[in-house]
Formats: structure tokens, sequence, C-alpha cells
């Protein structure tokens, strides 16, 4: 589809006259593009139904997701609330003042003294302000930008929040996956020590057996009881942690099902920058470092702000305790003249701080690389693992049936079926966790690429 673009913009580019024509097309082509990205990212990994049911479960269950929901509403309480900054201020003012003493003269008015006072003891004042601003040189805007950047981390913060549990919640569903296939594993085994040990109490009965045979192979299962003891308690503790993040502590697979394309080390680590949350967040840091300075910069500026008002007081001359509407109306400009360089270090600092930021991106690049380099020794040293202990197990069950015929033919000992059967376990689990360990490694490659895979 991309190429698609690509080939039609290079055709329209070699025709002037369609050049409008041309950027509509792309702009849609892009569209396209974008709708169809999380299908792609989808189509990278397979899993199967119940896992992602349970990690969208995850989502409307797990308190930290509300949490981060949560900072997108303030994110844009905040942007209106700046948004309102837009709008005129009205304040309500009333006041009682007594002065004493106050200005007075004496005038000759017909031959006769007359006392004149220019101002009341008693002074009433009640009046309804405003003050809007005209033009603050775009202070207004840049505060926008800067919650607007605000709102994108917090989106982005959420994003990075549900990938963390879908995560979280695959590990701890895997790991029960393992934990009940082992315990299947370990019931194998105490199958067949059961049976054999029926073989000697048998034999222990017709006096071909000894009662010290009997109590080995009872130790042997004694201790196979307390491992699947302990794996159950295991399993356990992983239903309760899955009950944790979902509210449903039942979990039916029995597969590593969990399967990603795999890569060379550069096309999965260029996928990795774009789609995961983590290089968006620190993209999201930097733009707000560089709106912060944009900020900074404009503080420096004027600020051109109208102000009026509206009231009743007294103290006009002649009569001055009659109260009487008065009104003002003005235009006032606020111009920064000195600060002491405090603006020009500030601006200074919030570059190192974007600085900071970039580096930071390099070193996230170079972490990711690292881990992506990990993951896909881990998974290709398993899948080798795991096609050696195919051939293991078919020879310990091998020798794990010949030990019993060699038994109930009173040829073999109780000492070679405790170690045939012991062979076997080991074998069946030493693959069970390279599965395991397999389906780990891809599960975190999943998270490393950002792959959408609920």
């Amino acid at each position: 589809m991309i190429l698609y673009e690509s080939l039609t913009t290079k055709k329209y580019k070699s025709k002037s006259s369609k050049g409008f024509e041309a950027r509509i097309f792309m702009k849609k082509t892009s569209l396209i593009v974008m709708a169809f990205l999380p299908f792609a990212l989808v189509a990278q990994v397979k899993t199967n139904t119940e896992l992602k049911g349970l990690i969208n479960q995850s989502f409307s269950y797990f308190p930290r997701v509300k949490e981060a929901e949560n900072a997108i509403n303030t994110a844009e309480q905040k942007i209106e609330l700046i948004k309102l900054n837009e709008l005129p201020t009205l304040a309500a003012s009333g006041g009682y003042t007594y002065l004493a003493p106050v200005a007075k003269v004496t005038l000759a008015v017909n031959g006769v003294n007359t006392p004149l006072q220019f101002q009341p003891n008693h002074n009433y004042n009640l009046g309804v302000n405003g003050t809007y601003t005209l033009y603050d040189f775009g202070r207004q805007k840049a505060t926008i930008e800067k919650s607007k950047t605000e709102l994108q981390f917090a989106k982005d913060n959420v994003d990075y929040v549900k990938a963390q549990l879908a995560n979280q919640v695959s590990t701890i569903y895997y790991n029960i996956v393992y934990l009940q296939k082992a315990v299947i594993i370990q019931d194998s085994v105490l199958n067949y020590l059961t049976e054999n040990k029926k073989i000697v109490q048998s034999k222990l009965n017709n006096g071909d057996a000894l009662k010290i045979d009997i109590l080995n192979i009872q130790a042997t299962i004694d201790n196979e009881e307390n491992r699947k003891i302990d794996l159950q308690n295991t399993l356990q503790k992983q239903l309760n942690l899955l009950s944790y993040t979902t509210g449903n502590a039942i979990a039916k697979g029995i597969l590593f099902d969990f399967d990603i394309n795999t890569k060379a080390i550069d096309l999965l680590l260029n996928d990795a920058t774009i789609n995961n949350v983590d290089f968006k967040l620190a993209d999201d840091k930097i733009k707000q470092a560089k709106a912060d300075i944009a900020i900074t910069k404009l503080q420096d500026k004027p600020t051109l702000a109208a102000n009026a008002g509206l009231g009743f007081k007294n103290g006009y001359v002649p009569e001055l305790q009659k109260f009487q509407f008065n009104g003002l109306a003005g235009v006032s400009v606020n111009v920064p003249l000195y600060t002491g360089g405090r603006t020009k270090q500030q601006i200074k600092l919030q570059q190192t701080i974007v600085k900071q930021n970039e580096l930071a991106i390099e070193t996230l690049n170079n972490n990711y690389r690292k881990d992506i380099q990990q993951t896909l020794t881990d998974i290709a040293t398993n899948v080798e693992r795991i096609n050696n202990t195919t051939g293991q197990i078919d020879q310990a069950k091998a020798a794990q049936t010949l030990a019993s015929v060699r038994f109930k033919n009173d040829v073999g000992t109780n000492l070679e079926i405790t170690n045939a059967s012991t062979n076997v376990q080991r074998a069946l689990l030493t693959k069970l966790q390279y599965e395991y360990q397999l389906c780990l490694a891809k599960v975190e490659l999943a998270r490393l690429m950002g792959y959408l895979y609920w």
C-alpha cells in the first residue's frame, strides 16, 4: 500500500496541473494506511481468543488503567480552563472608608465666611470592574499548545499501562499453562510408580520381594507427591495473580500457542521505534520541553489589556454625601523592562532538557536493540533445545518400558524402575521448560515490538 502511494505520487508530480489532486490523494492514502495499521500489528502475532479476552477484561478491571484514563480527563479539563482565560473577568467590589482629617477651606460668600469640604469623612464605593486581555503576543496560544502535549502524553501513557498489563496477563496465563502441564507430567509419574508399587506388593506377598523394596518405592512416591503439591501451590498463586489483574481466576489454556513473526534485527528495531509506547512517551517529553521554551520566550513580551468599571460612590463636590453613578474605561500596557537575565537562563535550561530527552531516545534505542537481540537469541536457542530433547524423551520412555518388563520378569530391580521414572520425568519437564521459555520469549518480543495482539 505504501509502495502504491509512492508510485502514484510520482505520477502526479509529473503533471503540475494536477498538484492539488495529488496532495488530496496522498492524504487519503495516508489515512487508509493509518486505518489498517492496527490490523497489521495484530497480524504479526498469533494467540488464542481466551488470552485476548482476559487482557481486554483486565483493561476494564485493573485500577491502574482507570487511574491513567482519569489523567486524560484531567488534561482535557486543564485545556478548557486555559481557554477560559480568553474571556473577560468581572468582579464586584464595595467598600467603606473613614477619613480624618479631610481637606477644608473657608470661602467668603456674600461677605459670609463659608467652610467648604472637598472630601467626606465617610466614603462609600460600590461597583463592577472588568478586565479583558486584548493582545498577549501568543502567550495564550503557546500555553494551550503545551497543554495539548500533556494531553497526548496522558493518552500515550494509557496505552503504555495497557501494554504493560497485557504483557503481565500473558505471562501469568502461560505460567498457568506451564504449571498445569507440569502437574499432568507429575501425575503420569505417580501413576507409573503406583502401578509398579502394586507389582512390588504382589511380589512381596509371593515372597519374591523384600519389605525394603516397598518402603523405597513408597518414599519415591511421597517425594513426587510433595513435588506435585508444590506445583499446585504455585499454580494457585498464579491463578490468584490472574484474578488480581483481570477479576477472573479461571484459565483453560493448555497450549503454548503464542507465536510471532520474526525479522532481521534492524527491521524489528524499526517496528519498535514506530509502535512501542516507550518511544512515543519519550517523543512526548521532547514536545513538552519545546513547548516550555516557546512559553518562556514570550515572558519578555508586553501585554495589552482593556479595563472598565461602573458603580456608585459619594464624595463629589459640592454634594459630598450623595451617591452618584460613575464609570471608567481605559487601556493598559505592561512591558517587562528587566528580569535580571532569568528568562535567558530559563530558556538555556529548557534547551538542555530538550537535549537530555533527545539523548534519552538514543539510549532507549540502544537498549531496545540489545533487548531484541537477546530475545531473538532466546527464541533460537529454545527452538534448538526442544528439537534436541525430543530424542531424549523417546529414549527415556523406551528405557522405562524396558525397566518395567525386566522388573515384571524378575530380571530388573526396583532401583531401575525408580531411575527410569526419574529420567522420563526429567526429560518431559526439560522439554516443557524449553517450550515455556520459548513462549515467554515470544511474548517479550511482542512487547518490545509494541504489537497490539489483544
